[in-house]
């Protein structure tokens, strides 16, 4: 199995990529960490759209669904129920529920690479689950997209859960505590442990940083013309 590392600033700004493996689109801090945690509280499903114009169309058809999200740097959608927060969502009864997500990177990516063989939300709360599901396929390429890195930083939140996704991926079974410390050391956690802005609190980077604290992976699957994240035991 050959992994190779994409990040999406880099990318070229066409609408979309095809790719013959398995794509994993990591986003850390906070957006698949976030999905993770909403599994968690009992959402059935999340959808995912590029913009909050899109959000509000797609909650126009489905009324009964919550809608989640943050614009670049963090800051929650107004009018939305919830923000990109995993710290507000671990608390909340969201069983049966279905979520409507937008956010300025891992939602981002995941619709850049919508028409991969198959794609998955990752972070580093359900690693070792996803990696487990993309061993079962036995596919000859997966890519790792790392989302976070910006002109103001360094991503190294994401690329610590490539690396540590990649090693799983090869049948390693590593110390996962050094790559919580990198979510927590890089450029975007320390504005999280900061504690100066209401949008980035601390115990959003705590909950971040947990490796494997989730036994499902978050698989893409179409319906009809939309992507939707599930929950799935590896």
């Amino acid at each position: 199995m050959r992994t190779r590392r994409l990040y999406l600033n880099r990318l070229d700004p066409s609408p979309g990529h095809a790719d013959d493996g398995v794509v994993v689109v990591i986003d850390v801090l906070r957006s698949f960490s976030t999905a993770a945690y909403a599994f968690a509280a009992g959402a059935r499903a999340i959808h995912p759209v590029e913009t909050v114009a899109e959000a509000l169309a797609l909650h126009r058809l489905l009324p009964e669904a919550l809608t989640t999200g943050a614009v670049a740097g963090g800051d929650p959608v107004p009018g939305f129920d919830y923000g990109n927060s995993p710290s507000r969502l671990a608390g909340a009864d969201l069983r049966g529920k279905e979520l409507i997500q937008t956010t300025a990177a891992g939602v981002r990516g995941l619709l850049r690479f919508a028409h991969a063989r198959a794609a998955y939300a990752g972070s580093l709360v359900c690693a070792a689950a996803t990696a487990a599901a993309i061993r079962r396929q036995a596919p000859e390429q997966v890519t790792l997209l790392v989302t976070g890195e910006w002109v103001d930083r360094d991503g190294d939140e994401d690329a610590a859960c490539a690396d540590y996704l990649e090693a799983l991926l090869h049948g390693e079974t590593p110390d996962p505590r050094p790559f919580e410390q990198r979510v927590r050391d890089s450029d975007f956690g320390r504005r999280f442990a900061a504690g100066n802005n209401p949008s980035l609190p601390p115990a959003d980077l705590e909950l971040c940083a947990q490796a494997d604290r989730f036994d499902f992976a978050m698989p893409v699957v179409r319906r009809g013309e939309r992507l939707v994240l599930l929950p799935a035991a590896p």
